[in-house]
């Protein structure tokens, strides 16, 4: 599995920007995927996740009620929606999958991982 995130970029406060994270693999539609981020100095943590299907859903409480989470099957892409940005938010955002029907917060349960891309919330 490849994955390759975009649409990182520099956003004013209460800005929104949506990231991408498209897939090369033989079943996407089997993946279940999820958003990390890491701030400069601080550890991985997770933002979401959908699973395969996209019935199921989760969202970081630091987040919630600002992001979303989706995916298109057809077109092998995840996104997430991110509005209301902070400063708290700037970090580099990776997408990351694993095979089967559950999602986890814990990054060791994700063997694949794309290149990251950076969101900078700044006036």
């Amino acid at each position: 599995v490849q994955l390759q995130a975009y649409g990182g970029g520099l956003v004013q406060p209460g800005g929104s920007l949506r990231l991408s994270c498209a897939a090369s693999a033989p079943t996407f539609s089997s993946i279940t995927m999820g958003w990390f981020r890491q701030a400069p100095g601080k550890e991985r943590e997770f933002v979401a996740a959908i699973q395969w299907s996209g019935r199921d859903r989760s969202v970081a409480d630091s987040v919630k009620g600002r992001f979303t989470v989706s995916r298109d099957n057809d077109k092998d892409t995840v996104y997430l929606q991110m509005n209301s940005l902070k400063p708290a938010d700037t970090a580099v955002y990776y997408c990351a999958a694993r095979e089967g029907y559950h999602y986890y917060s814990n990054a060791e349960k994700y063997p694949w991982w794309g290149q990251g891309t950076l969101v900078t919330v700044s006036s």
